[in-house]
């Protein structure tokens, strides 16, 4: 689940090239042009006093493809970069790096959609597996699953706190069959294994270590899988609301 072809792309700050195009009248590049830059790296777009400025397409000459916003010759605001793996970001930019609200489809075909800062995933968000039909929503800090969480799989979920991308302590497991069992998951050294949350090799393995098993509380209509008030709901509440 790394962030395969998100290495950094140099688009050549200071290499002048070739450039056909407009420019102002101090002589610098200046509304839309096209460079081509000594190592055959290409830009197409709008240029503001010598500097990428506005949209624009800056082809790579491994393949990458940028389309989007640029402000001082930095990827900034809205834009699409295609990557030489296949993988694809589309979201919002800062200072050339992927920094709010964007997804991230991956070369296997996962999908991070959520919230982004540095470059790394970063506060809320939903990873979608592709193979599996998996899917795990919660919190992220510094590109892992961290604090509150929840893994969805197709007939159980799992809800509680992670740490490193690994659940641990208290939590629950949620059935569809209608009930929940709680208990608290911790982590035991061994050899080197992969946990099975995933495509993370670690020196611990989880151990599960259950507690009680209880009914499935029913979800109360107009509310989500943790109780709060669902705002597209149309369900209003009323002396037979369920308590």
């Amino acid at each position: 689940m790394s962030d395969i072809g998100s290495e950094d792309y140099d688009e050549g700050q200071n290499k002048l090239g070739e450039y056909e195009g407009e420019r102002n009248e101090a002589g610098e590049r200046h509304g839309l042009g096209r460079a081509v830059f000594p190592n055959g790296d290409v830009y197409q777009g709008q240029y503001k006093n010598g500097q990428r400025q506005g949209e624009g397409t800056y082809r790579f000459k491994n393949g990458a493809r940028y389309v989007g916003g640029y402000l001082q010759n930095s990827k900034h605001g809205r834009g699409i970069f295609y990557y030489p793996d296949g993988s694809k970001y589309e979201g919002s930019w800062l200072n050339n790096l992927r920094h709010g609200h964007g997804v991230y489809t991956y070369p296997n075909g996962d999908t991070y959609d959520g919230e982004w800062a540095h470059h790394e995933r970063h506060g809320q968000g939903v990873y979608h597996y592709h193979d599996t039909g998996s899917k795990y929503k919660g919190s992220w800090v510094n590109g892992k699953m961290e604090s509150a969480g929840e893994y969805i799989h197709s007939s159980h979920r799992y809800q509680g706190n992670f740490v490193n991308s690994f659940p641990c302590g208290p939590g629950k497991f949620v059935f569809d069959i209608g009930y929940e069992q709680h208990g608290e998951f911790h982590q035991t050294e061994q050899d080197q294994t992969e946990g099975e949350w995933g495509e993370f090799p670690s020196t611990s393995a989880l151990k599960w270590i259950p507690k009680c098993i209880s009914s499935l509380t029913p979800w109360p209509p107009g509310r989500d899988s943790t109780g709060e008030k669902d705002p597209h709901s149309t369900e209003e509440e009323g002396e037979n609301s369920p308590e």
